[in-house]
């Protein structure tokens, strides 16, 4: 297959806003690595929604809150670029992949912290490590945060305090891979319906008071946010890098 042919590995890509973003990307030509951790089933529905684009797709599993398994993926990764695209390379990493916690300050305990750490943090820091040499130059990574950083919510201390430290990493890792060309941009989503979060936004009351707070009058829908990823990693964007880029339809300005 021709090396002109992009190809992104986004991280919890079964379900939720990984799923928008892979729909999205193979609406522009993008083939897709969907990594899942635990529900196969949906992973191998969104191959198939790739699939029906007129895209390739694999799932492959990962669990991204696991350090000591990153390089056993990016070895099957590799192998898996190699008999599928004849390539020995992607070009978008997205890491997407994310756990919720909604906890009082007071009442958040160490191991809550330590897990959020160890998947938005510590798994985005060294998966990105370890794919580095698998990482086409001229590519890009984005790192996904949450509007959660800007506006404060109580109980979602832990959680924007960990997404706060990925903003800052995103802007290093920006610095330090652009010799290569390879652009590194955070998005924050807003509210957004989906079940991340236990399905609060399944909550009418909830729901209501969030619409409240946003300038253009509703809640953010999944392929809001896939379709704005899609835009960022495409060409048109190339000079965009080291960047937070809120995407909440205008939330508690």
């Amino acid at each position: 297959m021709s090396t002109d042919q992009k190809i992104a590995v986004i991280t919890g890509a079964n379900r939720g806003l990984g799923r928008a973003h892979a729909l999205h990307l193979a609406e522009t030509g993008v083939d897709v690595v969907v990594t899942y951790r635990a529900n196969r089933a949906e992973a191998e529905d969104v191959v198939a929604a790739v699939t029906a684009r007129g895209r390739s797709a694999v799932a492959l599993r990962l669990d991204a809150g696991d350090v000591g398994s990153f390089a056993g993926f990016a070895e099957r990764l590799g192998s898996e670029l190699t008999a599928r695209w004849d390539r020995p390379a992607f070009d978008f990493l997205v890491n997407n992949a994310g756990t919720d916690l909604t906890a009082p300050f007071a009442e958040t305990t160490e191991k809550d912290f330590d897990d959020l750490v160890n998947v938005h943090l510590k798994g985005v820091f060294f998966l990105t490590q370890a794919l580095l040499p698998l990482l086409a130059d001229g590519g890009a990574v984005v790192n996904v945060s949450s509007g959660l950083t800007r506006f404060a919510v109580p109980g979602h201390a832990a959680y924007g305090a960990v997404k706060g430290a990925v903003e800052i990493l995103t802007r290093y890792q920006a610095r330090e891979l652009g010799a290569r060309g390879i652009r590194v941009n955070t998005i924050a989503p807003g509210a957004t319906a989906t079940d991340f979060g236990g399905g609060m936004m399944h909550d009418e009351q909830v729901r209501a008071y969030l619409t409240s707070q946003v300038a253009l009058g509703r809640v953010g829908e999944p392929d809001d946010i896939g379709a704005a990823l899609a835009a960022l990693l495409s060409d048109a964007n190339r000079w965009v890098t080291g960047q937070r880029i809120e995407i909440s339809g205008g939330q508690s300005l």
